[in-house]
Parts: structure tokens; C-alpha cells; sequence
């Protein structure tokens, strides 16, 4: 199986001012929030709301920022979230991706909208 990755904007939903920035995620299944590298911090001025505490993919734990709010954009989709800043790329875990009903497909390493509700996110709130 290959690498999945979605073209997403990106915008700090405190500075209207600055436009979004389109990044290209990897769909880490792995991974439950949004990661995103530092220079999208500086460069979106992201505020740092808080240290939190990350188990990395090797066991190991390390304290991050978590920066936020920030509005995530796909297609016809949008959710608010914030963000533990690490790594070198942006990836998309699990929250942002089931907010916006995003769906992976690993046959045509792709991800899109859930075919079930194409128009509108569907949520379960049961």
C-alpha cells in the first residue's frame, strides 16, 4: 500500500487577514489529530494554547505545542480544530478526517468524500 495524501487549505481562523495556505497532508491513520510543522506555525501566526504530551510512532513520549484554532479545508468540506505541531509535513488523523466525513480509499491512494453523503458531512451523534 502506498502513501494516501489530500490537498488541504489551511487558515488561522483568528487573522482573516492572511489567506489559506494549500499543503499537500499525508492521511495518517495512525496519527488522531492534525500535525503540522513549525514553519506553518511562524508563517500562519498560530497561537500556542497549551504544552501537550505525544506518544510518538516508536513508543517514545515528547511534550509539544498545540496551536490553534485552525480551519482545515477539502472539496466542499471544512472543520475547526487545532493542531500538535511536529514533524516536517503536515499530517491528517483521525478527528480532522471524520469531521469533514472524509473517507480513505487505499486502491487508488486517495482520499474523498464519503460516497453515502457526498453534499453534506454526516455525523453520528448517538
Amino acid at each position: 500500500m502506498g502513501l494516501i495524501r489530500a490537498d488541504l487549505q489551511l487558515a488561522n481562523t483568528t487573522r482573516p487577514e492572511f489567506q489559506p495556505v494549500a499543503v499537500s497532508a499525508l492521511a495518517d491513520t495512525g496519527a488522531v489529530h492534525l500535525c503540522i510543522p513549525e514553519h506553518l506555525v511562524i508563517q500562519r501566526q498560530l497561537e500556542t494554547l497549551e504544552q501537550r504530551e505525544v506518544v510518538l510512532a516508536d513508543g517514545r513520549c515528547r511534550s509539544v505545542p498545540y496551536v490553534g484554532p485552525i480551519e482545515v479545508r477539502f472539496r466542499n468540506r471544512r472543520c475547526f480544530t487545532g493542531a500538535m505541531v511536529l514533524g516536517d509535513e503536515v499530517l491528517l488523523g483521525a478527528i480532522p478526517t471524520e469531521d469533514m466525513d472524509l473517507v480513505l480509499r487505499p486502491p487508488l491512494q486517495s482520499i474523498d468524500l464519503n460516497p453515502a453523503s457526498p453534499n453534506l458531512p454526516l455525523s453520528v451523534a448517538k
